[in-house]
C-alpha cells in the first residue's frame, strides 16, 4: 500500500467527522488512532507470548516489564487482552474498553497518547456516537510493519500533518522539511566520515533541536543503516508542538530507539538536553520566527553566562530567532580533542548578511569564521519548503575540517538544480531530484571551484577573511560662519579640529586592505580635510552569496533592438491596414 493510497483511506475517517467536528480538529482524532493502529499492528505478532510470560512472572512475584519487553522484541508492550478488533466485538462498553487497552502499553507510549489528549477525543467521539465507526475504520487498515515500512509510516505522518496543518492554516513547515533536503544534508555531514562510518560496532550520536515528527533523524539512521548495517547511530531531539513531539516519540519507539532522549519543550528557554554533546547535528528551525516569548531566559543565559553558556558571541534581533539554534548547535559540539562534531542547519538568507558590523548577527557570522568552523554553505532553489518560497541555505558546519579546508569557506549554488514536482504541495513547487543530490554532494566532497558549461561558477571556495571588514568612521571638520575650522578648546580635544556630525560618513574597508592604505586611495582625493576616528572603527562579517555567482550578461547591441522593434510595428501596421481596407 502506498503513502498516497493510505493517507487517502485514512482521510476518509474524515467524512465520518465532517459536522461533528470542525476541520481543523480533524488531526486531534486521526493522529493518535493512526499511532494506535500502528503499534497495536507493531505487537500483534507477540501479543500471545507477552501474555503468558506476564501470567508466568506475576505468578512468580516478580518485575515483569524487562521479560515483556524481550518477549515483545520491541522497546514498549501491551498488557491488555483487547487489541483495535476485539475491541468490536462489545459495542457497548467501547469507551471504557478503549481507554483501559490504551492504559495497558507501557509508560512511555501512554506519555505520547497523553499529548495527544486522547482521552478527550474519545468520550467526545462517544458523545456524538461516533466512536464505534472510527476504531472500526482503523481496525481495517493493515499496518504490519512488512505492509507499511518505518520510513514509508514516518512519510504518511508527515502528509496528513501537512493536510491538517493546510487546513487550519497553520504552518505546515514549521513541523517538517522535505525528505529530498534531509537527504542531501544528511550526505553532506557523512560524506567525509565514510571511513570512520564503515568500521563495524561504531556507534555515533546525532540530534535535532528542532525535531518535528522526527524525519532528519530518521533519514540519519537510514542512511547509516544502508552504507554500515553493523553501525548504530543513538539519536536525540526536542520537540515543542505536542502532536509533532508525540509523533515523533512514537516513531522511535517502533525503531528501538530510547524514547528518553526525545525532550519536550522549547529548545532555547529550556534546552532539553543541557550538557551533553553530539558527533552529529541536523536542524530546520523556523524561519524568521520572533523570540519574544523567550527573551528573557535567553538574555539572561547571554548577560550571566556568555561563552560558559549557548549565546556568548552574540544575540540577533528579537524579529528573526534562527541564529540562536545555530549558537545552540554550536554549544552542542564535541571538542575537537574527543572527536569532534558536524552539523548542517536549514537558514534563510538573512543570516548571512543581516546587521553591520559590531550587531548580533554579525558577531555571530564572526564567531563561526574566525573559528574556522564553516565548511559549506549551499543555496538551494527558491520554492522548496512547504510554507514559504524564500531562498534557503544549509550551512555545514564543523569542528574538524580535513587539512585541505581549514581556513577556507565553499559556497555551492544550487538553486539552479531542481526539477518540477507533478503537484505542489503548499509553497512546495520544486524537487531534488537524486541525480542534483548525487552532484552537490559530490561538489562538496571533491572541495573544488567548478563551473556550469557556459561559465556560471557554481561552487568556489574563500579564505574565511575573504567576508570580513573593517568599518571605519570618516569625520570631516566642523567650520563657523566665515568657513574657518572650529577648535576643541578644552580637555582632550583641545586645539583639535572638532568632527561635523552632518558630514558624518562611514566605510567598509574589506578585510584582507590595509585601512590607511584604502583611505588614501579612496576618501581624501574627494575630502582632503577628513580623518578617521578610530575608536569607532568595528569589525564585521557578511557572506554575500548571490555576489559571488552573479554573472554580469552584456546588453543586447541597439541595431538588434531597433530591428527588432522596426519588425514589430511593420507588423502591426500591417495589422491596422487590413483592419481599415
Amino acid at each position: 500500500m502506498n503513502q498516497q493510497t493510505l493517507s487517502a483511506f485514512i482521510w476518509s475517517v474524515a467524512d465520518l467527522l465532517r459536522g461533528d467536528y470542525k476541520q481543523s480538529d480533524y488531526g486531534k482524532v486521526i493522529l493518535p488512532f493512526t499511532v494506535l493502529r500502528r503499534l497495536d499492528c507493531v505487537l500483534e505478532a507477540t501479543k500471545p507470548a507477552v501474555l503468558a510470560e506476564l501470567a508466568a512472572k506475576q505468578a512468580q512475584d516478580l518485575n515483569p516489564e524487562p521479560f515483556l519487553l524481550r518477549k515483545a522484541g520491541q522497546s514498549f508492550y501491551n498488557t491488555s487482552t483487547l487489541d483495535l478488533k476485539k475491541l468490536l466485538g462489545d459495542p457497548d462498553y467501547i469507551a471504557q474498553n478503549l481507554f483501559s487497552y490504551v492504559q495497558a502499553f507501557s509508560p512511555a507510549v501512554r506519555d505520547v497518547f497523553e499529548r495527544f489528549e486522547f482521552h478527550i477525543q474519545v468520550e467526545r467521539l462517544a458523545k456524538a456516537g461516533l466512536l464505534y465507526q472510527v476504531t472500526e475504520k482503523f481496525a481495517q487498515i493493515d499496518l504490519h510493519p512488512e505492509v507499511v515500512s518505518n520510513m514509508q509510516m514516518g512519510l504518511v505522518f508527515e502528509e496528513l500533518i501537512r493536510k491538517f496543518a493546510e487546513i487550519s492554516n497553520e504552518t505546515a513547515g514549521e513541523h517538517f522539511t522535505p525528505r529530498e533536503v534531509i537527504r542531501l544534508m544528511v550526505n553532506l555531514i557523512f560524506i567525509e566520515d565514510d571511513d570512520i562510518l564503515s568500521k563495524p560496532g561504531v556507534v555515533r550520536t546525532i540530534y535535532d533541536p528542532t525535531a518535528g515528527t522526527g524525519g532528519m533523524l530518521s533519514v540519519a539512521g537510514e542512511y547509516l543503516a544502508e552504507h554500515n548495517p553493523k553501525a548504530r547511530l543513538t539519536v536525540f531531539g526536542q520537540e515543542l508542538n505536542p502532536e509533532s513531539y508525540a509523533i515523533c516519540k512514537a516513531d522511535m519507539l517502533i525503531k528501538g530507539q530510547d524514547v528518553a532522549n526525545i525532550a519536550f519543550g522549547n529548545t532555547l528557554s529550556d534546552d532539553g538536553h543541557s550538557h551533553k554533546k553530539f558527533d552529529y547535528m541536523l536542524s530546520n528551525p523556523p524561519f524568521g520566527v520572533e523570540w519574544k516569548k523567550v527573551e528573557k531566559e535567553v538574555r539572561k543565559e547571554h548577560e550571566q553566562q556568555g561563552y560558559n553558556g549557548r549565546f556568548g558571541p552574540g544575540l540577533p534581533r528579537v524579529s528573526d530567532g534562527s541564529m540562536l539554534f545555530l549558537l545552540h548547535l554550536l554549544s552542542k559540539m564535541r571538542p575537537a580533542s574527543e572527536g569532534g562534531s558536524r552539523f548542517g542547519i536549514v537558514l534563510n538568507g538573512s543570516p548571512l548578511f543581516t546587521g553591520g558590523a559590531g550587531s548580533g548577527e554579525s558577531e555571530i557570522r564572526r564567531y563561526v569564521l574566525e573559528n574556522d568552523l564553516c565548511e559549506a554553505i549551499v543555496g538551494l532553489p527558491t520554492d522548496m519548503f512547504y510554507n514559504t518560497g524564500i531562498s534557503t541555505y544549509i550551512w555545514v558546519i564543523s569542528n574538524r575540517k580535513p587539512a585541505a579546508r581549514k581556513g577556507k569557506v565553499q559556497l555551492i549554488d544550487a538553486s539552479g538544480m531542481w526539477q518540477k514536482m507533478r503537484k505542489s504541495l503548499g509553497s512546495k513547487r520544486k524537487e531534488l531530484s537524486d541525480a542534483h543530490i548525487d552532484r552537490i554532494t559530490r561538489l562538496f566532497g571533491d572541495f573544488v571551484e567548478a563551473h556550469e558549461d557556459d561559465g556560471t561558477p557554481i561552487s568556489r571556495i574563500f579564505d574565511n577573511e575573504a567576508f570580513g571588514y573593517h568599518t571605519i568612521t570618516v569625520e570631516r571638520p566642523l567650520r563657523d560662519d566665515e568657513g574657518n575650522v572650529v577648535l576643541g578648546v578644552k580637555g582632550k580635544q583641545k586645539g583639535k579640529p572638532q568632527p561635523d556630525s552632518a558630514l558624518r560618513d562611514t566605510e567598509n574597508v574589506p578585510y584582507t586592505e590595509d585601512v590607511g592604505e584604502y583611505f588614501k586611495r579612496e576618501v581624501l582625493p574627494h575630502a582632503p580635510d577628513a580623518w578617521i576616528d578610530a575608536e569607532k572603527t568595528k569589525v564585521g562579517y557578511e557572506i554575500p552569496f548571490n555576489r559571488h555567482f552573479y554573472v554580469f550578461k552584456p546588453p543586447r547591441a541597439l541595431a538588434e533592438i531597433d530591428a527588432e522593434l522596426k519588425q514589430t510595428t511593420d507588423r502591426i501596421l500591417d495589422m491596422i491596414k487590413g483592419l481599415s481596407a
